[in-house]
């Protein structure tokens, strides 16, 4: 007997830069009907091609959706995508779950939640980690904050997405558990980095190195995915400096706010910071070797 055919609900996606194009993909390749909506309509290209629907404005994108999904730059960005007059919230139906996926600020994920709320929509601070290799293989790690009802209504659509999917409590749990994420990214990375160095100026053989380093207790996904690439000398985003330095910028405020200090973290800022001076800030985060090897390509 045929198994009866299941509706996927519709999806209105804002926003398809280095991570979010290949994520939209994933969406409609699970299915689901979809929507998209960016400032720059060249960079929806291949997700049109694909059969997505294209939406001149937000309200477009949202108006009919069962879930809304964002992934763009900054804070302000998000602010201006849900809380504006024409943003999201003012368009999105009630009952449709609102999934912001950008790495921005808690106390704004909590505020979007509540404003949502307001209105009979749900929404979701759903942040992810995987860089483009995850986002492409729909592999990510997604950290969610919200209710456990908008959760469950919302998991098979996260699970076109990603692997690894928790949900960390209320609304702004997503983005604090991204913060913890980034903090070990930030100073991984200079270590990682740094072994590169290392290795080249004692005259060994970067990749001969990674084969025994990345194998033994130092292995990472940075050292296994972002080390190589450097070793070629290829800069480009897979998660671009300036978010990155963003990121940093959160996490550092809210430790802050906390009492804590967090020395790595501040150390990895003063670098990362470095690199935007050299001209880096569109370039991938491995571009943090051009800060530490002042001979580097």
């Amino acid at each position: 007997m045929t198994e009866p055919t299941v509706e996927l609900g519709k999806v209105g996606f804002i926003g398809s830069g280095v991570m979010g194009r290949s994520m939209a993909l994933n969406v409609m390749s699970a299915g689901y009907p979809l929507v998209v909506h960016t400032r720059t309509p060249s960079k929806a290209a291949d997700v049109l091609q694909a059969g997505a629907s294209w939406a001149p404005t937000i309200a477009d994108a949202v108006a009919d959706a069962d879930f809304v999904v964002s992934i763009v730059g900054f804070p302000s960005d998000v602010r201006e995508v849900y809380l504006a007059p024409d943003g999201v919230l003012a368009h999105a139906r009630p009952g449709a779950v609102a999934i912001d996926m950008t790495t921005s600020e808690p106390a704004l994920a909590q505020e979007i939640a509540a404003a949502a709320g307001a209105r009979g929509i749900e929404a979701l601070d759903a942040p992810v980690s995987g860089g483009d290799v995850g986002a492409r293989d729909g592999t990510l790690s997604i950290m969610v904050g919200g209710s456990a009802d908008a959760f469950a209504a919302a998991l098979p659509l996260l699970e076109s997405m990603g692997r690894t999917i928790v949900l960390q409590g209320p609304a702004g749990s997503g983005q604090h558990t991204k913060m913890c994420n980034q903090i070990v990214i930030a100073s991984n990375m200079m270590g990682v980095m740094e072994a590169l160095a290392y290795a080249r100026h004692a005259g060994l053989d970067p990749r001969t190195v990674l084969e025994s380093i990345g194998a033994g207790a130092a292995g990472s996904w940075s050292l296994s995915n972002l080390y190589p690439r450097v070793v070629d000398g290829d800069y480009g985003p897979g998660f671009f400096v300036e978010h990155f330095l963003k990121d940093i910028h959160i996490a550092l405020a809210e430790a802050d706010a906390m009492g804590l200090e967090l020395n790595g973290l501040e150390l990895a800022e003063e670098m990362y910071s470095q690199v935007v001076e050299l001209g880096g800030a569109r370039q991938g985060t491995q571009a943090l070797y051009r800060a530490i090897d002042p001979d580097a390509p």
